[in-house]
């Protein structure tokens, strides 16, 4: 149940036997139903939430209705609402399953004794942070900057395994153009090979 997460804090930080065994002891799993919420806009997210199985999207609703997709998760990935993890204020976006999920959680109180009890903890949550924020700023850009299709292009290019697991009404939302847009850009492609 936490090699995957154990892989994933490895990428940064070295673990004794006795700091995974305390870090493992705070993990809370919990499965997600495809469709169902870890967070709706609205309610405080008091989690930080690691993807074990399955993937979840993250979104806003905006005043007409469209969803906007602000990110995926999958396997491996962290997930949440962090600026409601954070500030303790009602989270801004959705995060549902687009599958059934298998999670593992760690409460706000939990992780701040982490960093005290295990100050390697507080790099690697640095670390995660400074990646997202990253993440972030080029995908800012990239809608800034990019074509639609430069952008469909892009995202092939990070996530390649990906497309066949989602829809291609996620994939149009979260390049922020309509599926009738993305069928021809696909079209498009085909046409051009």
């Amino acid at each position: 149940m936490y090699d995957l997460i154990l892989k994933n804090i490895a990428r940064f930080i070295t673990l004794t036997p006795a700091e995974t065994e305390r870090f493992t002891s705070i993990l809370k799993p919990r499965s997600l139903r495809r469709r169902q919420y870890l967070v709706q806009a609205g309610d405080v997210f008091r989690q930080e939430c690691f993807v074990n199985k399955g993937s979840l999207r993250i979104y806003q609703v905006d005043d007409s209705g469209q969803e906007r997709i602000i990110n995926f998760a999958f396997e491996g990935w962290w997930t949440g609402d962090m600026y409601s993890f954070l500030s303790g204020q009602p989270a801004i976006y959705h995060v549902d399953a687009l599958e059934d999920c298998e999670l593992l959680l760690i409460g706000k109180e939990q992780l701040e004794q982490l960093y005290i009890d295990i100050p390697k903890f507080d790099r690697f949550y640095r670390i995660l942070l400074q990646n997202a924020y990253i993440a972030m700023q080029r995908r800012i850009s990239d809608n800034m900057m990019l074509s639609a299709e430069e952008r469909y292009l892009q995202f092939l290019e990070r996530y390649p395994q990906f497309e066949q697991r989602l829809s291609q009404k996620h994939i149009a939302s979260y390049l922020g153009i309509t599926p009738e847009s993305l069928s021809r850009i696909r079209r498009h492609r085909l046409n051009r090979s």
